[in-house]
């Protein structure tokens, strides 16, 4: 028996034992039946030829169980400490600062905008004069150029 058919016999076999159903468990017999059969052989003697043990039993990972530390309740199951509602102070209080911060944000804006306002005033006071001179050198070569 080649290493092939001796590998495909084995898995017929599995098959035969451990089918999830009758008709996969007798396909399995049969299958394993014309393996044996195509190398000349009875059921029994390619069993016995193979050496078809039961299979090993299962490892334990764990043999001890896992140190306390390792047992922990994860947090997401862990039950919520009740929630206690924050008093009138505490809610006043919040939305003063929040009433705060949002005025420094709006004066904080308010600046960059005149800021930015000033930038761009000046620029287009620079460029005016700069088309101003651009413009008196235009109609000086044009008088030039008429004369």
């Amino acid at each position: 028996m080649t290493p092939a058919e001796r590998d495909r016999f084995e898995k017929c076999l599995a098959l035969a034992k451990r089918g999830a159903t009758a008709g996969e468990r007798a396909a399995g017999l049969a299958a394993a039946e014309a393996v044996d059969a195509s190398v000349g052989m009875t059921l029994s003697e390619a069993k016995a030829a193979v050496g078809v043990s039961r299979p090993a039993p299962p490892r334990m990972d764990w043999p001890h169980p896992p140190p306390r530390t390792a047992r922990r309740t994860p947090p997401r199951a862990k039950p919520k400490r009740p929630v206690k509602p924050p008093t009138l102070e505490e809610v006043l209080r919040q939305r003063a600062e929040a009433d705060a911060e949002r005025r420094r944000a709006a004066a904080a804006a308010d600046r960059r905008l005149l800021k930015e306002l000033a930038e761009q005033a000046a620029y287009e006071a620079q460029q005016r004069e700069l088309q101003a001179e651009r413009d008196r050198e235009w109609a000086a070569a044009r008088m030039e150029r008429r004369a």
